[in-house]
């Protein structure tokens, strides 16, 4: 296997595949680059979210959140598990990574066509969503013809993965051209991204790709803090809102800039409490749990950042929710984000803790305290203060105690 380099140039190499055991491997400059792009589709995706669940369009809020969130993190996760395995930085490759970054920018313009039309309730449009999608997929289906040329070991692996996207992309361009309704997009899509779900499966069950475990433990772990930012921008805008609505700098405006930052701040210390690195080195075999479960991470964070947007339409007298509701848009994918990454942590280590389960009460015990708050007329800023005190039990859980069945959990692997 090579490196991800033979000198200092950019000249075409073979993508001979890496060594999955190097050390120091971290992101590279390209990389950090590419996830750049993702900023923008998250936060499309999130305004679109936060934009229709103020209208009270909880359905087309949810159903076009859950197609954008699935698209772009699906495309992120083929490129990031191929760089990991045969990143040479030649400018071939580099060139690819630049078309697939197109394709993101193409992708998240079409979003707002598709929430708009999901909202309408008829045919559904994703011509423009479709487009920059098969502009990614069309850069790996060559990365990976590319791989299958230059590492005849893992070639077969690489026909897997070539035939399963390219049937793939007939199918997502047949349904964008052919103007279906809603329902009947979302029911044949979903075969259609099974389809793309087995690619890997079939494509790593014999011939696996040299992927770097710590190197891709890093990548998730960025691309989280690029969705967290999903939030402080919805704090500053919460914050904003009130601020310049007529309230000025009170007590409740520094009440919702501590609660929107120490929740993102929350989120953040609960997942990188855990050595995720480590755990993947350790059960690669489980890597495909790993990929499932940020699906839910990734778009559940970003939710909590649409929901600080509620809570600012909410302050502006925009949002035609009530207290109750927007609270809600807050605490149910913080929730959703808290019960995801205990289900990765036990679908990893596999350990059964009855102290997690304690834990998991409490957090459920604030969220439902929130919730109440809200129905006795408590201010938004002060519901917010007690959601951001659910990730806090986990994190006080783990340095007080968890950290010791973790580290228990680690040596037993």
């Amino acid at each position: 296997m090579t490196g991800s380099t033979e000198g200092r140039d950019h000249r075409h190499r073979p993508l001979a595949g890496r060594d999955p055991e190097e050390v120091h491997r971290a992101a590279t400059p390209l990389e950090l680059l590419y996830d750049l792009t993702f900023v923008v589709a998250f936060g499309t995706a999130a305004n679109e979210l936060a934009h229709y669940l103020a209208e009270q369009h909880t359905g087309a809020a949810v159903g076009g959140f859950c197609l954008a969130v699935v698209s772009v993190t699906w495309c992120w996760m083929n490129y990031s598990r191929f760089a990991s395995a045969y990143d040479n930085d030649d400018w071939v490759f580099r060139v690819a990574t630049m078309v697939q970054m197109v394709g993101v920018i193409v992708l998240a313009l079409g979003l707002p066509d598709m929430f708009a039309s999901v909202d309408r309730g008829e045919a559904i449009d994703v011509r423009v969503m479709v487009l920059g999608y098969v502009v990614m997929r069309l850069s790996m289906l060559f990365l990976w013809w590319l791989a299958g040329r230059n590492d005849p070991e893992r070639a077969p692996a690489a026909r897997k993965y070539i035939w399963t996207i390219g049937l793939a992309q007939l199918g997502w361009v047949a349904l964008a051209l052919l103007d279906l309704p809603v329902w009947l997009y979302f029911a044949i899509g979903l075969p259609l991204f099974v389809l793309e779900l087995a690619g890997p499966v079939l494509a790593e069950r014999r011939t696996p790709t040299p992927w770097h475990a710590h190197h891709i433990a890093e990548r998730h772990g960025l691309l989280l803090l690029i969705t967290l930012g999903e939030g402080v921008l919805g704090t500053v805008m919460a914050v904003n809102a009130l601020v310049h609505g007529g309230h000025g700098w009170t007590f409740e405006a520094a009440l919702l800039a501590v609660a929107g930052i120490g929740l993102t701040f929350g989120l953040w210390w609960m997942y990188f409490a855990v050595p995720w690195g480590d755990v993947l080195r350790r059960h690669r075999n489980r890597s495909r749990a790993w990929g499932l479960g940020h699906f839910l991470l990734f778009g559940s964070v970003a939710a909590t950042g649409a929901g600080l947007h509620v809570a600012a339409y909410f302050v502006e007298g925009a949002a035609k929710l009530g207290r109750t509701e927007t609270v809600l848009t807050v605490a149910i994918p913080v929730a959703i984000y808290i019960l995801a990454l205990y289900a990765i942590y036990w679908a990893f280590l596999r350990q059964r803790d009855s102290f997690h389960l304690l834990l998991l009460a409490g957090t459920a015990g604030v969220i439902l305290l929130a919730v109440i708050c809200a129905e006795l007329g408590a201010s938004t800023p002060w519901c917010l203060v007690v959601v951001m005190v659910a990730p806090a039990v986990t994190v006080v859980g783990f340095e007080t105690k968890g950290h010791r069945h973790l580290t228990e959990a680690l040596l037993s692997a």
